[in-house]
């Protein structure tokens, strides 16, 4: 098993008490932060925090300017002398379109955190068209999303990638969790015991592999209707709690003007992409429209998961919570070119933006350098493949302790099926698999 690669940066213990020692899933030390947001902010010079519009929409014109470039080109795909030629330029475009598109997605994130300009109109104006043109309804998910931000890591709180504990696990299986008890019961056959708990979790290579596609397909999309991986909102069915109904839990009672508007920025592209089904027939808008915006969705999951879950991240319950260790519970990855140019820094600098959401982009990576100095050790970055990053972290990654559990406390570590990870008391399990 690779470790991941840290910024090996001295921290300074700023308490007189003995830090309590915890330990990840890959069985390393866990100390907890003790920095202070306040020495995160004083560790940033100013001009980090200027919001320049014009900087920031000169990004959304050369955006802009690249889908309509792809487009054009696309256009002419079908004068190509051959079928594999064309599939193939298909394919090129789809996901080419599918990147900057993801890239426009940003920016209108960056608006959403008030990042894009120091202007509140501008900042929503520009976010809501972008969201909109993409499917996203801007203001239910700049709301929810800021819930986030206050709440990262926190399990009791959080709004998006909480993980299961054991037995919601078991129970998301369909099983009852008392028939799997952490001890096996005397006279039960220990074997059997361990065959029928992983047959229930599904935990083997094909099942990782089916789980990933429906997550990078369907994820997305599940979030925004159901609330898939958020909290669960007592009284209320899963298809109440969701990022279109005004009356969502999601949202506080004067936020639903916005809700409404949201949504009526999602019928508006429904009806240009209609008004295009009928110019240009079916094929064209799903080839043009409908597999790019595949490709975004996939690109969205997949960042998101892979900034929130990881064998080294801890999760709080709320004895241990706080919100300088919450936004430092994430951590920054390298995705090359297209994650710098394209997709704006979000996947590099990613840790900077949840300690504070509103240094724009382009200075983040000047930010990072120096929160680096304040973080220390706390700093998470690994620049293992994305890809083997992502089937890593659905493997290793599956559930937490159940609160109560023997030896459980308030900072925990994913677990896995075949005991790979941290006991909540902390003894490693046995590593059984190798995850790369």
């Amino acid at each position: 098993m690779s470790e991941l690669k840290q910024r090996n940066v001295d921290s300074t213990s700023r308490t007189q008490e003995k830090p309590r020692t915890y330990f990840d899933t890959y069985g390393r030390e866990f100390v907890l932060p003790d920095f202070s947001i306040k020495e995160i902010y004083e560790a940033i010079p100013e001009h980090c925090f200027e919001r320049n519009t014009i900087t920031s929409l000169s990004y959304v014109v050369r955006d802009i300017f690249l889908v309509g470039c792809l487009g054009f080109a696309a256009s002419h795909i079908h004068h190509l002398p051959s079928l594999p030629l064309r599939i193939a330029a298909w394919v090129l475009y789809v996901v080419a379109q599918g990147c900057v598109g993801t890239g426009l997605w940003i920016l209108a994130h960056e608006c959403g955190h008030s990042a894009f300009s120091p202007s509140k109109k501008i900042n929503d104006t520009v976010g809501f068209i972008l969201h909109s043109a993409l499917l996203v309804p801007y203001f239910s998910w700049k709301f929810s999303h800021a819930r986030h931000h206050q709440m990262t890591g926190n399990l009791a709180k959080d709004t998006v990638f909480v993980p299961k504990t054991r037995a919601a696990r078991l129970e998301s299986r369909g099983a009852n969790p008392n028939d799997f008890p952490l001890e096996v019961p005397a006279g039960v056959d220990q074997e059997e015991h361990e065959s029928k708990f992983m047959e229930m979790i599904e935990e083997t290579p094909l099942a990782t592999a089916w789980t990933l596609l429906l997550q990078q397909v369907g994820g997305w999309p599940a979030y925004l209707f159901l609330n898939v991986t958020g909290q669960k909102y007592e009284g209320y069915t899963a298809k109440e709690v969701n990022h279109f109904w005004p009356f969502s839990p999601l949202f506080k009672s004067e936020q639903r003007v916005e809700i409404v508007l949201s949504d009526l920025g999602l019928m508006f592209t429904s009806l240009c992409l209609y008004l295009a089904y009928q110019r240009f027939g079916l094929a064209n808008v799903v080839l043009f429209y409908g597999l790019p915006y595949l490709i975004v969705n996939n690109n969205l999951v997949m960042i998101t998961f892979l900034q929130h879950t990881d064998p080294a991240l801890p999760h709080y319950r709320e004895g241990e919570w706080n919100y300088a260790r919450g936004a430092s519970a994430t951590i920054d990855r390298e995705f090359g070119f297209i994650g710098k140019h394209i997709f704006h820094g979000i996947i590099e600098t990613h840790v900077c933006h949840h300690l504070i959401a509103r240094i724009p982009f382009y200075n983040a990576d000047e930010a990072t350098v120096h929160i680096k100095k304040v973080m220390g050790k706390h700093y998470q970055r690994d620049d293992t493949n994305f890809f083997i990053s992502l089937y890593r972290a659905a493997r290793t990654c599956q559930f937490v302790a159940d609160a109560g559990e023997k030896g459980e406390n308030e900072v925990v570590f994913y677990q896995n099926a075949h005991g790979l990870g941290a006991n909540s008391d902390g003894k490693m399990n046995q590593v059984s698999i190798s995850v790369n």
